[in-house]
Formats: structure tokens, sequence, C-alpha cells
């Protein structure tokens, strides 16, 4: 067994988090990771309203009576988002773990501190992530230039930018970006992590409720099937490499071009009904990391999760303790 501060936080068995997933984070998955001794988040702005959410939220409950949490993140909508009523079903809903991401959560902090649920705050800096520490959040989820959807502006590795925070702020924190395997997550605890979040390799299972041709694909490609769009706007965004995201890229080459020449191409809406729910490869805007490199099956949560632990276990004790033993 692998105890970090992280479980014994929020009392879960494994140090391994999926994160929140738009057009994937919902309960079926969630209560799976749940039961399978890892935390899982529910992504409340898939639904519309928050009677939406609390029924997701108590659908996940009649699956599983392991922690799991809601994801809120906080950014620019074309339509307006109802974040103040989310916060009210995430609290009378019972949930205790929330994560949060994109905008300052600061505005939503005092509410959930009040009502005893923890905030993980995921973060593409150290400097990002030690502001998030002085507001008072419990635990730094820091994305890696590798993972999917938005790696932030400065291109740093999870390699370098997971020492670089655990130097700078005191609570626990989870590496993303990159994570994939009991390798992955050996590689994170020594680096200073108390846990790793996994999104792209959660795609990739039998609970997800995407298309089978989508989770073949991430099976399919290697590290290099992924292209970066929105640079030009500073609002980079990884998505696999195919023909909309190709002709996003080519079409910001040129600086001068705004969102609205690239609005329809980068549609969620277009991705998730064409792409997770259709199965058309090309339809759309569809995210995922570089660790799609290290994927090569489609196994349940609980056969995932598990591979990871003993995977991580014979890297401590047979091949660690073969350099210590030296």
């Amino acid at each position: 067994m692998i105890k970090t501060r992280l479980t014994e936080m929020f009392g879960v068995q494994h140090p391994i988090v999926m994160g929140g997933m738009t057009g994937v984070g919902y309960a079926d998955l969630v209560a799976a990771v749940a039961n399978a001794g890892a935390l899982g988040f529910i992504t409340a702005h898939m639904f519309p309203t928050a009677e939406g959410l609390m029924k997701e939220i108590q659908r996940c409950r009649d699956m599983t009576d392991k922690p799991f949490g809601v994801n809120m993140t906080i950014l620019p909508s074309i339509n307006p988002i109802p974040y103040d009523e989310y916060r009210r079903a995430i609290i009378e809903g019972g949930v205790k773990i929330v994560e949060t991401a994109g905008r300052n959560p600061e505005p939503h902090l005092p509410d959930f501190k009040a009502n005893g649920v923890r905030v993980i705050h995921k973060c593409t800096s150290a400097r990002h992530a030690v502001t998030a520490e002085r507001l008072g959040v419990d635990v730094i989820s820091i994305d890696g230039f590798e993972c999917a959807g938005h790696p932030g502006e400065d291109d740093v590795t999870i390699m370098v930018l997971l020492p670089a925070t655990c130097d700078q702020v005191k609570i626990p924190v989870i590496a993303s970006g990159g994570m994939a395997d009991g390798r992955s997550l050996i590689a994170a605890l020594a680096l200073g992590a108390d846990g790793v979040n996994m999104g792209t390799r959660f795609l990739a299972t039998k609970e997800a409720k995407i298309h089978e041709n989508v989770k073949q694909a991430i099976v399919a490609n290697t590290e290099r099937d992924t292209v970066l769009i929105n640079r030009s706007l500073r609002n980079t965004s990884r998505v696999a490499r195919n023909a909309v995201a190709v002709q996003v890229a080519e079409i910001q080459q040129d600086v001068s071009k705004t969102f609205d020449d690239v609005r329809e191409l980068v549609a969620g809406v277009r991705g998730r009904t064409n792409v997770l729910e259709g199965g058309d490869l090309d339809g759309g805007i569809w995210t995922v990391g570089q660790s799609q490199g290290l994927i090569h099956d489609i196994p349940s949560c609980q056969e995932l999760v598990s591979r990871i632990m003993t995977q991580a276990e014979d890297i401590i004790h047979k091949r660690l303790d073969r350099f210590a033993a030296a």
C-alpha cells in the first residue's frame, strides 16, 4: 500500500485522481474510479442546471459508497455558466471534495470552507500554485506541458514544473500531464508529489462513456499525435491530431486571425457530438494528452488501478531497493 497526504486527506485507497473531463466525467466513470480505490470527479459544466448536477451526484452516490468529487472549471463561456448554483448543488449534495480550474477560485472558497469542502485547484505554473495556496486551497494539481486540454503558456514539462512547485508550496501537490502508469506514479512521488492525475488514461477504459472509435484511436496513437491550437490567442489547447486540429493550427499561423476565424471549428459541442458521441474522429476538436503514447489497451477502471499500483510497488521493491543496496 502506498499512503500519502492525498490518500489520508480524502480517505481514498490509492494516490490516483481522475480529474474533471468535459463530455466524459459522468457518474458511471466516476463511480467506477471510486470503487477501484481512486478519486474521480463529476464535471459540473456538462449539466445546464444545478438540478441536473444534483441528480448526477445522487446517481453517483447510488453506484458507490466511496469518496468522489465535482470539478468546477471557471472559464469564459459564450453562454453563462451557473457557477453559484453549482456551488450550492455541491454543498447541498453533500460532496466534500471539489476540483477547481481556470480562473481564480477565491469567490467560491468561503462557502466551500464553511461547509467542510476541501478544494483542489489546478494550476499550470508554480507562481499560480503559490497564489492558490495563499488564497486557502487545500491541494494543488499542477499541469505539465504534456497534458491534454490547457497546459498554460509557459511550456514547462512536468519533470521540471512538479519539483519547482513542490519547492514553493507546503500543501499536497498532484502531478498532472504525462501520467499513465505505475512508473509515472513512482516518478511523481520521487519528485515531491502526493499523487497523480490521469485524464487520457481513464478515457481508454471500459466505463468511459465515449465512442469506441475514440478509445481505439488513443491506443493506436503515439505521443506525437497531438496538436497545439489557440497559441496565438494565448489560450493554448493540446488536442488530438486530426483534420480539424491541423486546419485550425494552419489558420492560426496568421497571428492576425481571431477566435471568430476558428469559432465553428473548435466549438466544444461539435467535438462532443461528432467525436465523443458519434465516433467521427475528424468531426471536431477533442482533447488528449501526450500520455496516449503509453496507452496500449482498454481495461476496466478496476483493472487499470490495480495494475498501476502493482507496477508501482514492484518498482519500489524490485528496482529501487536493488539500487539502494548497491
